[in-house]
């Protein structure tokens, strides 16, 4: 039979992962010859053989991420080219770094259980190295610094192989060949104890691990150099440390992450269900949310208030060489900063901002050039979704079915920020940013995009943002010199993230509740029935407006979201109640006031604020100290097994189903119950409204698909009560899953909707 050329071109996830040594051995099983390289928009195969040979080729080719969680093809293409007389061999080509950019790079990687064996390998020369990776584990995205990922375009540049690693990136047949971090004790990164002045205590790299276990031990704070930034890290079982931790770092009851060494260990402390043990053990290894097991010996400040633990698990040698020390059984492992601060990720910054929280620093030699904080991830049903999209998942993009003939910038929102680029079809959704209130943040947002474009060579000529007139992300859009800006609803891009997500585009149903949401009326949404595609959207209902004064204080402060729903619905609080949330006379009257005299108040339609007053009045507390710090407090409590609620009202006004929810919030009042059961109710009331929205919409529209999304749907009790309803009474429930439902998602939707908005010119 004679033999044929084809020309093959892959992409998707295909670059530092093995994918050339795996396609080198498969051409070499099949007895083919050619070439295969890396290149700007994926790798290129030229294979040459008999046509039944190519064939089985190819499709042990599209079998391969099967086998490889790692790899992700998004497509491939064959084409005839000429044939080569007298070719003998496969070989694998230098890359070629020309052309329009759209490989994806990989996000960093867990380090892989082949790695740890030779780690605590005595005879390996590896053998408790801190650095040790391989093509299936280990840095990527932190380090890179252009496309294609090839060592000399990333931070290990600096670092000459010696002749051993070498043999092993240029082997053919090693799982190191062509791994661009690899390195040795005596060829790569080095570690070092340090004081918090920078001066040397230990350059011995076990020594220093030992001393590090020895001062966690003994209560000490440490600021540890990890993979996309600096940990700053004490015993959590030490209440001391936990708080003196609290104290230094300026963050007052927000729950701690923390570290345990195995599966087992974060068992004795939390239940652990199979979809969280899958999360905790995968190759993302992100933190995740789980029920707690009391009592326990975890130090009470580390999460106070709410009943979940964040743990996650060792995710690079370094860490698990620190708990091979058997002195300590879980660490707290929050972001190095400064509270609401970015993470720092330079020795240099680490030194003069964190001096005075750590007592100590471990660090090392290797440059992280991009900083990427942790990702969180809780479990609703069987569903794990992310909470905050950062390491393990940046900056893998999203496939959407439609591609646009310009490149798209997508700015986000300004709390929880990320932004997203548009190439083509790829969406390549942003780490978290933050809340770019901060200045620091706002510098490291603007930063962070210039990074992002350089590495994937985007030159967008249409910008996108919120409509939000005061958005600090929207005021710097708007000021881009582009051919076009758009600019979206805050809700609608909620929606529009859930459709992206899934790649579809119909009309839905779209359920959405957050705090702050500027409408297309100028007032701030907050809890909306929508019915929404990415072409277009209308309002079919809302929670009825009430007034909220004090601005962004009304955020922090539960007295403003209280006084403004007394004033709407005449509500019978006594002055104890009120005392009880504030005990400032003068500053509820002064609340009060603003009020009447429509002085800095707003009319919302805001579920996060009402989510604010129920807390307050049943006791919780009167302050957010931190974002959604009283509604986290509410859901921790309540009651699972109650499933009465209490009575609301579907109004119209002005065309508008509006929900009037004076029965329920006078009934909260005079429930003697224990406030469980309060907490219960009032989350099953939310979740029947939103049923009843979506039932009379569907009534009038025909629509049978909701869709979910707001931060408020980070509440694992009221979402699991809320799609349970609607699956029950014959709704198709789409939500978010691999993009927070929070802001963070918001720039996904703002992308998907330009991008619609670009193809139909």
């Amino acid at each position: 039979m004679q033999n044929i050329r084809k020309k093959i071109t892959v992409q998707g996830q295909v670059q530092g992962i093995g994918f050339r040594p795996f396609v080198y051995r498969l051409a070499a099983e099949s007895y083919l010859t050619g070439f295969v390289y890396n290149y700007t928009q994926g790798v290129t195969i030229e294979i040459q053989g008999k046509k039944g040979d190519i064939k089985k080729f190819v499709d042990e080719l599209k079998k391969a991420p099967k086998t490889n969680p790692l790899l992700k093809i998004t497509s491939l293409d064959l084409a005839d080219t000429e044939l080569i007389v007298g070719e003998k061999t496969f070989t694998i080509k230098q890359s070629d770094p020309a052309g329009f950019i759209i490989a994806e790079v990989t996000a960093d990687i867990a380090t892989c259980k082949d790695c740890l064996s030779e780690m605590f390998n005595e005879k390996d020369f590896r053998c408790r190295y801190p650095f040790i990776n391989c093509t299936n584990c280990g840095p990527r995205y932190s380090i890179v610094r252009s496309i294609p990922y090839d060592r000399p375009n990333t931070t290990m540049s600096v670092f000459s192989m010696c002749d051993k690693c070498k043999a092993q990136y240029e082997n053919l047949e090693d799982r190191r060949f062509h791994a661009q971090p690899v390195a040795c004790p005596d060829c790569g990164p080095k570690i070092k104890l340090c004081d918090n002045q920078g001066k040397e205590i230990e350059t011995d790299s076990d020594k220093a691990i030992s001393k590090t276990v020895q001062l966690l031990f003994e209560g000490k704070i440490l600021a540890i150099k990890g993979l996309g930034g600096f940990h700053l890290a004490c015993n959590a079982e030490n209440a001391q440390a936990v708080q003196n931790l609290r104290e230094r770092k300026m963050r007052d009851r927000k729950p701690f992450a923390m570290m345990a060494a195995n599966i087992e260990k974060i068992k004795q402390f939390a239940c652990v269900d199979k979809t969280a043990e899958l999360m905790l053990t995968g190759i993302q290894a992100p933190i995740v949310l789980l029920p707690k097991k009391n009592p326990n010996t975890i130090a009470p400040s580390a999460a106070q208030d709410v009943n979940t633990f964040g743990f996650m698990l060792p995710y690079t040698p370094l860490h698990h060489l620190i708990f091979a020390e058997k002195k300590l059984n879980v660490l707290v492992m929050t972001s190095g900063n400064i509270s609401d601060e970015p993470l720092i990720c330079k020795d240099d910054q680490a030194f003069e901002k964190l001096a005075n929280i750590a007592d100590a620093f471990l660090i090392h030699n290797r440059i992280i050039h991009r900083q990427v904080d942790d990702s969180i991830v809780h479990i609703i049903g069987n569903d794990p979704v992310l909470l905050r999209r950062a390491r393990g998942f940046v900056p893998q993009a999203f496939i959407l079915e439609n591609s646009t003939p310009t490149d798209i910038f997508a700015a986000g929102a300004d709390l929880k920020n990320t932004f997203c680029f548009v190439k083509q079809n790829r969406f390549i959704l942003s780490e978290h940013i933050g809340d770019l209130a901060d200045a620091s943040v706002y510098k490291h947002w603007l930063s962070s995009i210039d990074h992002l474009k350089q590495l994937i060579q985007a030159d967008p000529s249409v910008v996108v943002c919120d409509m939000h007139p005061g958005y600090l992300s929207s005021q710097h859009t708007r000021k881009l010199k582009k051919d076009k800006l758009i600019e979206v609803q805050h809700h609608w891009a909620h929606i529009a993230s859930v459709l992206a997500e899934h790649n579809i585009n119909k009309k839905v149903i779209g359920l959405v509740a957050d705090g702050t949401g500027y409408g297309t009326d100028g007032t701030i949404w907050g809890c909306e029935c929508l019915i929404a595609s990415l072409d277009d959207f209308q309002r079919f209902g809302q929670l009825a407006y009430y007034p909220l004064p004090g601005g962004d204080l009304a955020a922090k402060e539960a007295i403003c979201s209280v006084i403004g729903l007394i004033k709407k619905y005449n509500l019978p609080i006594d002055d104890k109640l009120l005392k009880q949330i504030e005990p400032d006379k003068e500053k509820i009257s002064a609340i009060t006031q603003q009020i009447e005299k429509n002085v800095n108040t707003i009319q919302t339609s805001s579920l996060g604020r009402l989510f604010d007053a129920a807390s307050a009045i049943c006791g919780l507390g009167s302050r957010n100290n931190f974002e959604a710090q009283l509604p986290m407090a509410f859901e921790a409590i309540a009651d699972e097994k109650i499933t009465e609620y209490y009575p609301f009202e579907l109004k119209e006004q002005s065309g508008i189903v509006t929900v009037d929810i004076k029965n329920m919030l006078e009934n909260i009042l005079k429930d003697k119950s224990d406030k469980s059961v309060i907490s219960a109710k009032f989350h099953n009331t939310i979740a029947q409204f939103f049923l009843a929205l979506a039932k009379q919409t569907r009534k009038q529209t025909s629509l049978n698909t909701t869709a979910i999304s707001g931060g408020v749907f980070c509440n694992r009790f009221l979402t699991k009560r809320l799609i349970g309803l609607l699956q029950n009474n014959g709704f198709e429930v789409l939500f978010n899953r691999s993009v927070p439902s929070n802001d963070g998602g918001i720039a996904l939707g703002q992308a998907a909707i330009a991008a619609k908005a670009v193809a139909k010119g």
